[in-house]
């Protein structure tokens, strides 16, 4: 047998739960079937009896199986499969489009930070999930050891360990670059803000997926610019040929795009498209604005690559935070302008002048000792465990018709509820139930997501979490049945 470390057990009965759910949704295994028992599973997979003990656990408490005493597990007889992603709607007219979504956007926002109100809406994980115990504690000593310098201005750069930190993760992420080559910044916002401006005027035409986050449209308004949007694949991101298509048709000024685990519908591109993508638009000397804020959260054994592993000549401007990861209220976030370096200093030392130097420090030291990958394991088990979880709860609650993506990391599910649902009247029902979710209108510019909002998973799930999507299902069923 395989020797188990106890730093990959988590990944280990993740794996076995996998396996089963395989058998389960491919019919090889049936409602009512009895399962392997343990210790010919334990043979099969290579893995302790106890992994197996566990990862049975886990599907039993998402309902797919159930124990039966001196029978062993068996799949439950009324158990549904995870219901369908939804499909490519690739009906969206490659052309300029002003961006109109102010409103609805600010009414999603303002549940931001709101304590009573169960979100499925902000997609940042639980706090039990973040270190903020051991945060706190490299604060104190932060404070107590530096005094003087931690109440002062930083680089407008950033902290010098921190930019050495960032670029260590780089390589991870298949990207080389230097400490000198990043820029921190106040969130991943304030890092694509400044890509932006370092590439537009107001009138310019910019290209996005769709759907696309709603912030990412609300900054390009607020620019004054105008967007074309690239209908992206739930599995499998854009398609280089449709950006070929806006690129040799538009003078387009700049690419603002989610390769890895799109917001909102999860979406992960190939390390193929990803490279034709740099090539394309290298072509025709338009830099690609790359967020890889939810990178770092995959499931699988690999952390996928960003496209500035491909970027040749300086042209894709990087830009990720650890407000996902580590604590949102810290707003540390960076950009790797690549060629536009000097233009987006300038840009940062106009608008914020620095980044906070606490939590810049904080951070640092945070990713220096180790811990920060320690961290990362335990994260992204909880997120695609309840990931798991709401997927077959969305199967179990939901009307007939409801689709879900099965993104393989981020935090995020896009739902397409049944014809004729309106998400927007849907988060106003929710939002009067104390529910918060993101109705899918303000994912686009266009009239296509109607029917569709986006539901974050923190990595924590508990009774109160199940009976808030037993209610959306419930939500869902009485507006379909309305229609």
């Amino acid at each position: 047998m395989l020797e188990q470390k106890p730093e990959d057990y988590s990944y280990r009965y993740a794996m076995v739960g996998k396996h089963i759910m395989g058998l389960v949704e491919s019919g090889a295994l049936k409602p009512g079937d009895r399962l392997p028992s343990l210790r010919h599973m334990s043979g099969k997979m290579r893995v302790s009896v106890t992994t197996v003990s566990q990862a049975y656990v886990e599907l039993e408490s998402q309902g797919v199986i159930e124990a039966r005493p001196k029978s062993g597990f068996f799949v439950r007889p009324n158990f549904k499969n995870m219901l369908p992603p939804p499909a490519l709607d690739a009906d969206i007219p490659i052309e300029p489009r002003e961006v109109n979504r102010g409103e609805m956007v600010r009414t999603v926002m303002g549940l931001l930070g709101r304590k009573d109100i169960l979100s499925f809406g902000m997609a940042c994980p639980d706090a039990s999930l973040l270190p903020g115990k051991e945060l706190s504690r490299i604060m104190s000593s932060i404070l107590r050891e530096n005094a003087n310098s931690v109440i002062g201005y930083e680089m407008v750069s950033g902290n010098p360990e921190l930019r050495k930190q960032i670029a260590f993760r780089c390589i991870d992420a298949g990207a080389a670059v230097m400490p000198d080559d990043v820029i921190v910044t106040t969130g991943a916002m304030e890092a694509i803000s400044i890509a932006i401006q370092c590439l537009t005027r107001p009138g310019d035409v910019v290209v996005i997926q769709s759907p696309a986050f709603y912030c990412f449209l609300q900054l390009l308004d607020t620019l004054g610019l105008r967007v074309i949007e690239i209908p992206s694949r739930p599995e499998g991101g854009i398609c280089p040929g449709d950006l070929a298509r806006a690129v040799n048709q538009y003078d387009v000024k700049a690419c603002v795009l989610n390769p890895n685990f799109n917001n909102p519908d999860g979406s992960i591109m190939s390390d193929a498209d990803k490279e034709e993508i740099v090539r394309l638009l290298a072509k025709k000397f338009i830099p690609l604005i790359e967020d890889d804020v939810s990178g770092d959260i995959y499931f699988g054994p690999v952390r996928p690559q960003v496209c500035k592993k491909f970027d040749r000549n300086g042209l894709v401007m990087l830009c990720s935070s650890f407000s996902k990861t580590i604590a949102p209220g810290y707003r540390v976030g960076w950009l790797i302008p690549g060629k536009f370096y000097g233009r987006a200093l300038e840009i940062k030392a106009n608008t914020s002048v620095c980044t906070a130097s606490p939590t810049q420090m904080v951070v640092a030291e945070f990713l220096r000792t180790g811990k920060y990958e320690r961290h990362l394991k335990r994260l992204r088990t909880a997120i695609e465990k309840q990931m798991q979880t709401t997927q077959l709860a969305i199967s179990r609650y939901f009307p007939s018709g409801t689709k879900v993506t099965r993104p393989t990391g981020g935090p995020l599910l896009w739902v397409e509820l049944p014809k004729g649902v309106d998400s927007r009247e849907y988060f106003f029902r929710a939002r009067s139930e104390g529910i918060g979710v993101v109705p899918g209108q303000i994912f686009s510019t266009y009239e296509k997501y109607n029917n569709f909002f986006r539901l974050t998973c923190c990595g924590l799930w508990d009774k109160r979490i199940e009976k808030g999507i037993e209610r959306l299902g419930r939500l869902a069923g009485t507006a379909h049945a309305g229609e």
